[in-house]
Formats: C-alpha cells, structure tokens, sequence
C-alpha cells in the first residue's frame, strides 16, 4: 500500500490533466502536424509533457517531504517546460533553447549548491576530481541529457519507454540506500504510464492520441540528468558516476553518434535527419512496436548491466572501459549500416 496510493494519484493525475488539456491544445496551437520527417495522421496535441509536469508537480507536494533543493527544482522544471512548449509552438532556435537549458541548470547548480565535483575512480590509479570546473561539466551535462531524450523521441512511445527504463533503475538505486530521492522517479514512472495509455493508445483505444512534445522530452531530460547528480555527488553518493552512463546508455549514445556524424559532414549538430537508432529498425523493416520493443529491450539490459555491476561493486575503470566499448561498437554498426540493415532484415 505504500507504493500503490502514490503510484494511482500521480496516474489519475497525469490521466486528468492530459484529458483536460486535450481540447485546448489546438485552441492555442500547442499541435504537431505531419511533415517529412514526422510521420503521423492529422494533428496530435502536444500536450503529454505538462500533464506529467502538472501530476508530478501536485503529488510531489504530499508524497515528498519539502526541501530547498526540491522547490528549486520544481521551479527549473518549470522553467524547461514553458521554454519546451514555446519551442512546440513557435519552434525556438537553437540558441534559444541553449541559453534556457544553461539557465535552467544554473537555478539548480547555484540555488542547492549541487554539482559534479567527481566523475570517480574511471581511471583506474585515481579518482577524477573537478573542483569549480564541475559547474561547467554540470552545466553541459544537462544540455547533453536533456537534447538525449529530446532526439530519442521520435517513434510513439520510445521516450517515455525509455525514460520509465532510466526513472526505475533510479527509483531502485534510491530505494535500496533509503534516500527519499527515490519517490521522484517513481512519480514520474507512474504519470509517464498515464501518458503512454494516449500516446500509444493501448489497452484503451478510444483514447485521443497525444504527443509529449519538446516540453515532455526536456522535462524528462532535466529530471534524470539532477537525479543523476544528486546520486552521484556528496560525501556518501549511492552509486557512481559511470553507473549513470548504463542508466541512460541507448539516449546518449544514440545522441553522441548521430551529433558525430552530423559534424563529420559538416552540418550542424542540432540539424534534424533520419539517422537515429528507430529509424534504421524502420528501414530494416521492423514496424513501429517492434522497434519499440527492442530499443526498450537493449536499454533494460544495459540499465541492469549497471545496476549489478553498482550492486557487485565491480571496478569503475572496468564498467567505464566496458561502456567505451559499447559506445564504440555502436558506432562502428552505423559506419556500416547497410551491412547492418542486410543482417537485420535476413534475421528478421
């Protein structure tokens, strides 16, 4: 019963407040229409991102003990969604969105005096310490975190699949060091479930289909990338720096090769295509539930490879090294994608 009242009101939170958000979205113009790159019939509001805003927000007020550090986040949270759901409407530059992303993680950096100052024993003969430089570490690496889930969301359902992916493996990091911290995640896995009965349309059909939009992707992204932060740092952090790379692996590498690539041909890194991981399931030939399936598949494994290598205290240098490799042969694949397209469809 103590996890099944918060789970149930953050649900029925986030379930109302999308149902009642719904016919105001294209009276405001908060609505996604098809295009070349986006593929989809008629217009979908943009509106999933404010109803799990909205039902985190009310039900972490009973559920979560009060806190300077959690108000300023709430507030920087805020802040990403209006900023995400002017980017929906009026769709921002990408200077603009930046300058908002920095401020965002100043108001959490300087408000709860919160940091990277380690990134841990990742090279083996000592621990990489930052000092005042892990404000700028920080800093980027909320950039990095929140453009991660902005980009991987791109087929129904992925982001908030992946993102229930990462916000459990918290929840259960948090849970099992006793941190109060691991009722946030669980929040959001509970109002991120809500969304996914719209977005996918499943096990209820008749239900309007809706989109989380820049706003929900960017919420999403703040949110882990603190949580990440806050479990990491401090004098007795709950899990490793290098853990966290396992927790949110499929977003980030996904963003790091494509943003590789897009410069090695001298485009910008922000520049939209169709290079990221679902689409080439898509041109290999599997239909939008089975990409689903398996992107959320590779990322629950990579999360419970992190979590037991955490759990068994298996050496940082070793977990990073083992991540490097993944990450390198990751992008080896996409260096080789039609090789990897003719394997996928003779498997498939």
């Amino acid at each position: 019963m103590g996890f099944l009242v918060p789970f149930i009101t953050a649900f029925f939170l986030s379930f109302i407040a999308i149902k009642l958000a719904n016919p105001l979205a294209c009276k405001v113009g908060l609505i996604d229409l098809p295009n070349e790159r986006k593929i989809h019939d008629g217009a979908v509001p943009l509106i999933g991102g404010i109803g799990i805003y909205f039902s985190v927000l009310f039900a972490s007020t009973t559920f979560i003990a009060d806190s300077q550090t959690l108000n300023l986040y709430l507030i920087s949270s805020a802040l990403i969604l209006f900023v995400g759901m002017l980017d929906d409407k009026y769709d921002l530059s990408v200077r603009s969105r930046i300058v908002a992303q920095v401020i965002a993680a100043s108001v959490l950096i300087f408000g709860a005096e919160i940091y990277l100052t380690s990134l841990g024993n990742i090279f083996y003969f000592f621990e990489l310490k930052l000092g005042y430089v892990g404000i700028l570490v920080t800093v980027f690496a909320v950039i990095g975190s929140i453009n991660a889930f902005n980009m991987v969301d791109g087929i129904d359902g992925l982001a908030g699949a992946l993102s229930i992916v990462t916000f459990s493996s918290l929840s259960f990091l948090f849970y099992q060091a006793n941190s109060p911290w691991f009722m946030l995640p669980f929040l959001f896995i509970a109002a991120i479930f809500a969304y996914l009965f719209f977005n996918l349309r499943w096990p209820v059909a008749s239900l309007d289909k809706v989109f989380m939009g820049d706003a929900g992707s960017m919420l999403i992204g703040l949110t882990v990338v603190w949580l990440l932060v806050i479990g990491t740092q401090g004098t007795n952090p709950i899990f490793s720096p290098v853990t966290a790379l396992y927790l949110i692996a499929v977003p980030l590498m996904d963003m790091a090769a494509i943003m590789y690539r897009r410069v090695k041909k001298g485009h910008s890194p922000f520049k939209p295509d169709r290079d990221h991981l679902h689409h080439i399931f898509d041109r290999a030939g599997y239909n939008r539930k089975q990409t689903l399936i398996r992107i959320t598949l590779v990322s629950s494994v990579l999360a419970i490879i992190g979590i037991l290598a955490q759990t068994y205290h298996v050496p940082e240098w070793i977990m990073f090294l083992a991540f490097l490799a993944i990450f390198f042969l990751y992008n080896l694949a996409l260096s080789r994608i039609w090789l990897v397209l003719t394997w996928l469809k003779k498997s498939s």
